[in-house]
Formats: structure tokens, sequence, C-alpha cells
């Protein structure tokens, strides 16, 4: 199975325009007011007007009212809610829209958030990101990988956390998640990609899925 890729931060037409033409499945777009990644809900929706089918827009939030997080999805035509704060499981269930959960691991205790989410209504999935005290994401840590491939073994998980052109099909072989998902690892700066590393990364994925199916 190939893999997905998501490139999430996305600010501007031009950016987005790169990551679908080198072959992204899923493109992100953040909406937490302290990121300097956050995007312009009017700029969002432009965006996603010129996307091909088939292209899945994500929209991220970070401990946001539920009715807002509903109202900008709904505004802007996103598939997909990324909660990456500490929201609930019954928050999810309350939102009624389909969510991909951050979970950022820090040690094996943070599999019992993973299995608290799990099968609930509207999970779709998981974004295992790595662990900062300072941060909800973007930090561009390294996830623990061994962690993380525990997580893929029960879990259907896009690999977040540190990841660029460089080691991303090193992160692939080890963890064999369901997708990867990058920010920062294919920035000029933040909130301005580098469409030169927007293109190698996706190419380094695709070879690493290859590789893997025929392993």
């Amino acid at each position: 199975m190939m893999l997905k890729v998501k490139i999430c931060g996305l600010t501007n037409a031009e950016d987005a325009a790169v990551a679908v033409e080198a072959g992204a499945d899923a493109v992100g777009f953040v909406f937490h007011r302290k990121s300097p990644r956050c995007a312009e809900t009017s700029a969002v929706k432009a965006i996603i007007r010129e996307l091909p089918p088939f292209v899945l827009p994500i929209g991220v939030f970070v401990n946001e009212e539920p009715n807002v997080v509903r109202d900008v999805m709904d505004s802007c035509g996103l598939a997909l809610a990324q909660l990456h704060g500490d929201e609930t499981a019954a928050y999810c269930e309350t939102l009624g829209r389909p969510v991909l959960k951050a979970i950022r691991i820090r040690d094996r205790g943070s599999f019992l958030a993973l299995a608290e989410f799990q099968g609930r209504a509207g999970v779709r999935g998981f974004l295992v990101d790595a662990f900062s005290p300072d941060a909800y994401g973007g930090t561009g840590q390294l996830a623990d990988w061994s962690l993380a491939a525990e997580a893929a073994a029960v879990a259907r998980i896009l690999l977040a956390g540190g990841l660029t052109p460089e080691n991303v099909a090193q992160a692939v072989g080890q963890v064999r998640p369901y997708g990867v998902d990058v920010s920062s690892g294919v920035e000029a700066r933040p909130g301005k990609k580098d469409h030169a590393k927007v293109r190698a990364f996706v190419q380094a994925v695709r070879l690493a899925s290859c590789q893997q199916d025929l392993a």
C-alpha cells in the first residue's frame, strides 16, 4: 500500500500548488493563533476551491471550542479536523466531524491516550508527534520511532515530528506508518515552504513506500 503524505502548515496558494503537484495526498492548514504557521480563513477557502479531487484538506486546531471548529470546517470545506491539543474523547464525539487525533509520544504511558480515543465515533486515525513541554507541534523535534512503531502496529497513524527529505525513508522503514506528515522539515521559514524540499520529501516517501512493498 502506498504511504500517504500530508504537507502541513500551508499558508498560501503557491505552496499548496507545489504540494499538490509533488503528489501530496493531504494538505494541512493551522488555525491556532499562536502558531507562526497560522493560516487566514479567506486564504484557505481560496486554496481549497482549487484543490483537485482526492487531495484531502485538513484543519489543525488546538483546544478550540467545538462550534468554532465546526464553523471553520464547514466554511472552508475541510474534510478532517486534526486535533492537536488536550481534547478528550468525549470532545471528539461531540464535535460530530471526522477527526485525526494528535498524540504527542513521550513514553509508553502515552499509549493510554491512544487507547482512549481508538474506536470512538469520528476518530479516523492518529498523528504521532514528538512530545514538547513548550509547544503543541511544529517544533521540528524527532518523535521516538521505536514507540511510534508500537503505535503503528495497533492503530492507523501518520508519523510526524522532525521529518525531512533526508530522514523520512529511514523513519518509514522503522515505523511502517499509514502515512507521514511534514511541516517545518520542508520550510524555507515558518509559514513558507521550500519547494525543492517539498518535492524531495514526497519523492523520498514514494521510493521508500515502493521498497517497503517489495520487501
